[in-house]
């Protein structure tokens, strides 16, 4: 299924799936509702997003960009011990903090401090995740460059190296919502 991102922000949604498992549904008597069950504007707005993505190669772009930007953070975790694994899909990364790389004890407390630094100190938006809030989520827009990754790389990096590094004790630091 897809949501707003389909309809550039338009309530519309879609199921893509096989005509068998379509079929499926309909021999055992489910119908498909959804309430984002689409208008004639709202359709317009997709086909044009779909139709953009396509002329502007943006699946291959984000696909590009996504590989540049999971080797720029394992080129800092060869440095940066706090970088557990790192692990994504395009543009849809997830890097996996941890304060023993040995024992992958999560770094909660140090994800969060990271996060909200990056965002109040930076103005760099990232979010949390993971069953155990360590996990920096980085989801940026289809337009995301190198020259924005690199960007974000030296974020990250100061904010690893210089911010947290101030920290003395991070049992001080609380959790930051995301």
């Amino acid at each position: 299924t897809v949501g707003k991102p389909f309809g550039n922000g338009m309530p519309l949604a879609a199921v893509v799936t096989t005509r068998e498992i379509a079929q499926a549904f309909t021999d055992c008597g489910v119908e498909l509702f959804n309430t984002f069950g689409g208008n004639p504007v709202c359709s317009a707005a997709g086909l044009a997003v779909l139709e953009t993505i396509e002329t502007e190669s943006l699946q291959a772009h984000a696909k590009d960009i996504g590989q540049y930007l999971m080797g720029e953070f394992k080129r800092l975790q060869k440095n940066l011990d706090i970088i557990g694994d790192i692990r994504g899909s395009g543009l849809f990364v997830g890097i996996e903090l941890v304060r023993d790389r040995r024992t992958l004890e999560p770094a909660t407390e140090e994800t969060s401090f990271l996060c909200a630094t990056m965002k109040e100190k930076y103005s760099v938006l990232t979010s949390i995740d993971g069953p155990n809030d360590n996990v920096l989520v980085i989801k940026p827009p289809m337009a995301f460059s190198k020259e924005d990754v690199d960007q974000l790389i030296e974020v990250f990096e100061l904010a690893v190296t210089v911010d947290l590094a101030d920290i003395s004790d991070v049992s001080v630091l609380s959790k930051t919502p995301t």
